[in-house]
């Protein structure tokens, strides 16, 4: 690991709300296999009737305030009940940076769609406006609920658009534009996601197999999660240390079978975080229990880092949360650092895919070695992302 220089970016505050819970003890409870995730099947949501299993939040979520009429939607409410906890740290930042020198930036995938399918299933109200399910609307309800004056801004570039602002914000603050970012991502369950992905038959009505020989496809889940990130050190050392990009634009759904974009988005996050493979402690898969995907995701890891790092998919637990997933997986990984967990086995029925790259798999408890994580967003058309975390140890 190469010290020279500090190209980390400090993380300040986290949270998340999902099918893990929404409090950081009962996710840590879920990661550990000691509570079950709120996978659920449901029927309803497909147009065929057919069932299907997905990951909710079972929380109460918060009431927006009356004056964000235009805002309030579900997918907002799913994301303030994240960013409350985080409140107290956002507004000291505030106090200290100015509102001018803080930035937003977020992602999603449905914003508020679902409360268009339910304006025109129930009838169209007084409550109800196009506004709402605008893919930036996300983005622009952080900065006025917070009363944030810098860049704010929502990326949507499907399953990678929450890993896609971490690069956004890093290049805000090396650019010294803002002080501070939140950054984030927020998706929720609508009939759009789900029946498109039945629609491509990748979704499973059973629970999701990640790398197992008898996977069927996706479980779709909801999610919330952000972070305050800024490049003044913190107490704990719990860092962004490097974020790789790529787009190889192989197919419009499809991945590149050899892994082409996969490869150079992780080999670039090494590249941004100074580090080598011999650095990484262990991988947070994209992991969706597609055939294609788990198949070029082993590939590609194989051929990187053979089979010294731990590999686990967390999908399982929290379904793909598709805008919001790279963020969850990411928070995720910052929980294992910041408490010191045992990794998150790898679930499936346990018969491994024998024609899959021979990747380490997670498939016991097993503390983290190295602290240092890496973990993988792939997404539609090729868009490739791959984010690096640790701590930082010359505090």
């Amino acid at each position: 690991m190469d010290n020279t220089q500090d190209n980390a970016i400090y993380i300040h505050a986290m949270a998340m709300n999902s099918a893990l819970g929404d409090n950081t003890e009962q996710q840590i409870s879920t990661l550990l296999g000691k509570t079950p995730a709120a996978m659920c099947s449901e029927s309803g949501w497909l147009n065929d009737g057919k069932a299907t299993v997905v990951g909710k939040v079972l929380s109460e979520l918060p009431i927006i305030p009356a004056h964000f009429i235009n805002k309030n939607t579900h997918n907002n409410r799913l994301a303030l009940s994240a960013l409350l906890s985080m409140e107290t740290s956002i507004k000291e930042a505030i106090e200290q940076f100015g509102a001018e020198r803080i930035a937003v930036v977020v992602g999603t995938s449905t914003s508020g769609i679902s409360d268009g399918e339910s304006a025109l299933n129930e009838g169209l109200s007084v409550d109800y406006h196009y506004h709402q399910q605008e893919v930036g609307n996300l983005g622009q309800f952080v900065a006025d609920y917070f009363s944030i004056e810098g860049p704010a801004y929502t990326i949507s570039t499907a399953c990678s658009s929450s890993a896609r602002v971490f690069i956004s914000a890093k290049r805000l603050l090396n650019a010294g534009l803002v002080d501070a970012v939140i950054v984030g991502g927020s998706d929720s369950l609508c009939r759009l996601t789900l029946n498109g992905f039945h629609g491509l038959e990748a979704l499973s009505s059973e629970a999701c197999l990640p790398f197992s020989q008898n996977r069927k496809g996706i479980n779709i889940g909801e999610a919330a999660a952000f972070m305050l990130l800024s490049k003044q050190k913190n107490t704990t050392g719990l860092a962004l240390l490097g974020v790789g990009d790529s787009s190889d634009a192989h197919h419009i759904s499809a991945p590149h079978p050899e892994g082409k974009g996969a490869i150079e988005a992780m080999q670039k996050a090494l590249d941004d975080a100074h580090l080598t493979v011999d650095d990484i402690g262990y991988i947070n898969a994209h992991g969706t229990a597609t055939k294609l995907n788990d198949a070029m995701e082993s590939k590609a890891i194989y051929t990187l880092f053979k089979d010294t790092v731990p590999v686990s998919s967390t999908k399982p637990l929290t379904g793909h949360t598709l805008g919001a997933a790279s963020i969850l997986e990411a928070s995720i990984c910052c929980l294992l650092l910041a408490q010191d967990m045992t990794l998150p086995v790898q679930i499936n029925d346990g018969e491994f895919d024998p024609t899959l790259a021979p990747i380490q798999f997670v498939n016991k408890p097993e503390k983290l070695q190295k602290k240092i994580l890496l973990s993988n967003s792939f997404a539609f058309g090729g868009n490739n992302m791959s984010l690096i975390f640790g701590i930082k140890n010359d505090q």
